[in-house]
């Protein structure tokens, strides 16, 4: 392992406290008094508190020192006195164990008064203090100049991701996001209970992936020797459980996908879903639009919202528009009544891309969505989907070319997907079997297999019921205005981390960490950014190009460095 200047002193300094008797990590019970929030509240001078928390910064001033100390609620300074530490003759925990031997980042517990100093900053007098951890990695905290600006921030997407533990301490505005997303989830659940419906755990192996048209991941059960699938939708094992005799049912599941990743889409996502007997896809529609105001009054205390340059408001009631009526709105083409060669020719003449293995239902879907669903910014429900769209859906008492379906639409997106559950066990079968052929005519979104246990079920009886499912994360984005849906999960999946196999020194990988957000950059610009002298500057950069990862290109317009991919 190779290792920067800083990281190999911080393992100096750990064996230094390690030869004085201090153990750099603490196995003994660290009893706090006090939140860093709780004190600010309720201040009180002369109070004495414990604390305990990150070290993230400090300004040494010989005997005195301030310093700011952070835990899971916030910052508090601190202010470390030689004399008010060390009451008799040795000096050596404030001069050797505080002065040299402590890092920012390092975790302590802190024994203290509280006093306002003279500027009015709430503040806690230290009388003791005690190592609980030493940090060996420095944190990737901004640095701020002599007016106050801050620069290299660690704001870069992708480490952000990777790293969410130093995301997490170094911006705590992230942290917001998350206690949020754990409101959503507690409001959501006090909704249902308070309504008597049983939250329930169904299986994430699977011997069929049923419930949605995705791919599945494959895994083996050594044992049994059969193939298992991570599930992509829980929707048939709740319905198995209205068919024993739960009236409402409700999981937070996680479902597992095998496609694409883009910043909507991670292979991992948590899906809710309810069932509830005796309810239409009328009924889901007043209870969603219920469901939806309570949780983001309950999150953001009201219903109003702001997601990228739209103010939102999922206060109740929403528009209800049916997709054959929205599809004439905004292509002036009436889909009713008519066959897949007829519509097929409309979604050509509006310039969608087809082809000879898309259905009528596969047909309709891409006409909404390329021209219909960007235009629903507010909360609507879009009601009545072809039913070869809709193969566990109920036909509509009305029409019987159409399902009892709905998807509620915000921002262009869909967040909320809800039936009147086909429970004739005969109709069921047949839907069945007309999306296999569809998968055989190479529709990638028809189901390829038939789970006999399932419809087995439904013999049984199943009650008339209403279902829905609702994307927990795509909901938390829209609550927390954030664009993409890596913003809303503490870990979510990344492409392989490219290791740099060289050994750099820390202005080196400062230079380089410019240089990997830019990937092309003017060089008067790239040293003005790195704030280096003259001599590091020219160590940096040479050693980026021995190492071959920068190259310098002489241009028209001057000399330019560039990332080597």
């Amino acid at each position: 392992m190779q290792l920067s200047e800083q990281e190999q002193v911080r393992r100096q300094k750990r064996e230094q406290l390690q030869q004085m008797g201090i153990n750099p990590y603490p196995a003994d019970l660290y009893e706090i008094t006090s939140l860093t929030k709780d004190i600010k509240k309720d201040f009180s001078e002369g109070k004495k508190v414990t604390i305990a928390g990150r070290l993230m910064s400090r300004r040494i001033q010989g005997k005195a020192s301030f310093a700011e100390l952070q835990d899971s609620e916030g910052r508090i300074q601190v202010y470390f006195n030689r004399d008010e530490i060390c009451t008799g003759e040795d000096k050596t925990l404030y001069n050797d164990v505080y002065k040299k031997l402590l890092d920012i980042g390092d975790f302590i517990g802190i024994e203290g008064e509280l006093f306002t100093t003279n500027v009015g900053e709430k503040t806690v007098m230290v009388k003791n203090f005690t190592l609980l951890s030493k940090a060996l990695r420095p944190l990737p905290l901004p640095k701020v100049d002599s007016e106050g600006n801050k620069f290299d921030s660690f704001n870069d997407p992708e480490q952000r991701y990777r790293q969410r533990y130093a995301d997490l301490a170094v911006n705590p505005h992230v942290k917001e996001v998350f206690k949020k997303r754990t409101k959503l989830f507690n409001a959501m659940r006090t909704f249902f209970n308070e309504r008597e419906y049983f939250e329930v755990e169904t299986p994430v192996l699977q011997p069929i992936p049923g419930g949605a048209a995705a791919r599945p991941f494959v895994t083996h059960h050594n044992s049994l020797d059969i193939p298992l699938y991570m599930r992509i939708a829980n929707e048939l094992y709740l319905k198995r459980l209205i068919v024993g005799g739960f009236d409402g049912v409700y999981e937070f599941s996680k479902n597992f996908r095998n496609e694409g990743m883009d910043r909507t889409h991670n292979p991992e996502f948590t899906a809710m879903e309810i069932y509830v007997a005796y309810k239409d896809y009328n009924w889901m529609m007043d209870f969603c639009e219920q469901l939806l105001e309570f949780c983001a009054t309950e999150v953001n205390g009201t219903s109003k919202v702001t997601f990228g340059k739209h103010d939102i408001d999922f206060k109740a009631p929403y528009p209800r528009v049916t997709m054959a009526q929205a599809i004439e709105k905004y292509t002036g083409f009436d889909i009713t009544d008519k066959t897949e060669a007829e519509i097929r020719k409309a979604a050509e003449g509006l310039g969608i891309e087809v082809d000879e293995t898309m259905g009528k239902g596969k047909l309709i879907d891409e006409i909404f969505g390329e021209k219909c669903e960007p235009n629903y910014i507010q909360p609507t429900f879009i009601t009545d989907y072809p039913k070869e769209m809709s193969p566990l859906c109920k036909e509509h008492r009305d029409n019987p070319e159409l399902t009892e379906r709905f998807e509620l639409m915000v921002c262009g997106k869909e967040i909320a997907n809800a039936y009147s559950e086909l429970n004739d066990p005969i109709d069921q079968r047949e839907r069945f079997e007309a999306q296999l052929k569809l998968a055989d005519r190479g529709d990638d979104e028809a189901t390829e297999f038939i789970d006999y246990d399932f419809l087995r079920a439904l013999e049984y009886g199943m009650p008339p019921t209403s279902g829905m499912g609702i994307g927990m994360d795509r909901l938390i984005m829209f609550l927390t205005n954030n664009a993409s849906i890596q913003e809303v999960l503490f870990f979510p999946q990344m492409k392989p981390e490219k290791k740099i196999t060289v050994e750099l020194n820390d202005e080196e990988k400062a230079v380089f960490e410019l240089l990997k957000k830019a990937k092309k950059i003017d060089l008067n610009e790239l040293k003005e950014q790195s704030g280096l002298s003259n001599k590091k500057w020219d160590k940096s950069i040479k050693a980026l190009t021995k190492h071959k990862l920068a190259n310098v290109n002489k241009t028209d317009d001057g000399l330019f460095v560039e990332m080597v991919q």
